[in-house]
């Protein structure tokens, strides 16, 4: 140290400072003050900040009326603002407890904490159908009463299905070519459901020559069952068989009965079983009548004719009516019945009316022939 003055005072402008390491905010990384940021630019900002507080206190003391306005503005903002938050955060908690109750309904769970908010529309559900008494009721279409049916007819069954039970099942058949329709299908039910034989119902027609027992029986087996062929899409070979064999049968029984029709009504003595099920449950599935008429078709040949496919046969073609008495086609079909046995009485009161008046003008001929001998 020298005697001429005293120590040199090192500048502490940063532009004259020697670079110095320092730890950086990412770890244990060293940089210098030159390659850092000016940090002079914050205290600028609060030097302007300051001199705007001391701008504004000086037109406070200037203007004490427009401070106090420009702070009543300012309040008013931040209850504005608080008051906006407020409902946000109200609403947020209302749906975010309505979401909770939606996910805690899903499984099963059915607390639900009280919460005031946004209420939500409710869904107005569709009128479905009720079943009571194992019957179907559907909806009224424009303000009808509701058409009770039978169990097996859901919400869900095709309209094809629906329509066969509301047509055709039940109803008493007296012509051949329908009978055999209704025997043929019967017996595919071992192989197909009903829907799904409904379905097809127009092949079978056309592949079985509009169920006319006389040509069904003339088809050549060969034909029918060759691969590729419609008829083969439809059944096995031995159901087609079967087909052909029975209408061959049936050939022979309208031969000897003067029509299926004769023959078949013959085993409920040409009138309906009138079942009066009130359950589904109560609906079997062969009876003893089914077995006796399976055991005589059997015995002239028939194939794929089992109790339970007779059965399933009677019910369609009305020789037994198993409606649940609360279903609406229950009384329909009582009604068809009743007026097919009084068409058959009348026809018969008719035929000896026209046997008198054959006598009647045979007499009045050997009178007229007595006469002229006579003469």
């Amino acid at each position: 140290m020298s005697a001429s003055g005293g120590p040199r005072l090192r500048s502490m402008n940063v532009a004259d400072s020697e670079a110095r390491p320092v730890f950086g905010p990412a770890g244990n990384k060293t940089g210098s003050y030159s390659s850092r940021k000016d940090a002079s630019k914050p205290l600028r900002k609060a030097e302007k900040l300051g001199k705007e507080v001391d701008l504004a206190k000086e037109k406070k003391e200037a203007s004490p009326q427009s401070h106090s306005a420009s702070v009543s503005s300012v309040l008013r903002r931040h209850e504005q603002l608080l008051h906006s938050n407020l409902s946000m955060n109200a609403s947020c908690s209302s749906d975010a407890s309505t979401d909770s109750f939606h996910s805690r309904a899903s499984t099963g769970r059915l607390t639900r904490s009280n919460s005031y908010g946004l209420t939500r529309k409710r869904s107005v559900s569709k009128p479905r159908s009720v079943v009571s008494d194992g019957v179907l009721e559907s909806p009224p279409p424009d303000g009808a009463q509701p058409k009770k049916r039978c169990a097996w007819i859901t919400p869900n069954t095709e309209p094809y299905y629906a329509t066969f039970h509301d047509e055709e099942w039940g109803v008493p058949v007296h012509d051949d070519k329908k009978l055999f329709e209704v025997l043929v299908l019967s017996s595919a039910l071992s192989e197909l459901t009903w829907p799904a034989i409904l379905s097809k119902r127009h092949i079978f027609r056309e592949v079985f020559a509009d169920f006319d027992p006389v040509a069904v029986s003339k088809l050549n087996e060969k034909k029918v069952i060759t691969p590729g062929t419609t008829a083969s899409s439809l059944l096995s070979d031995q159901k087609l068989r079967g087909i052909i064999e029975n209408a061959r049968q049936i050939s022979k029984v309208i031969v000897e009965f003067g029509s299926f029709d004769n023959y078949i009504w013959s085993f409920v003595n040409h009138k309906p079983i009138l079942s009066k099920f009130r359950y589904p449950r109560q609906v079997p599935v062969k009876t003893p009548k089914a077995e006796v008429i399976s055991k005589d078709l059997v015995r002239r040949g028939f194939r794929g004719v089992g109790p339970t496919v007779i059965y399933s046969f009677m019910q369609v073609v009305g020789l037994t009516n198993d409606h649940l008495i609360s279903c609406f086609r229950f009384q329909e079909c009582v009604a068809a019945a009743e007026g097919k046995e009084e068409n058959s009485i009348k026809n018969e009161d008719a035929q000896p009316n026209a046997c008198d008046s054959v006598m009647e003008s045979d007499l009045s001929i050997a009178i007229d022939n007595l006469s002229l001998s006579s003469e």
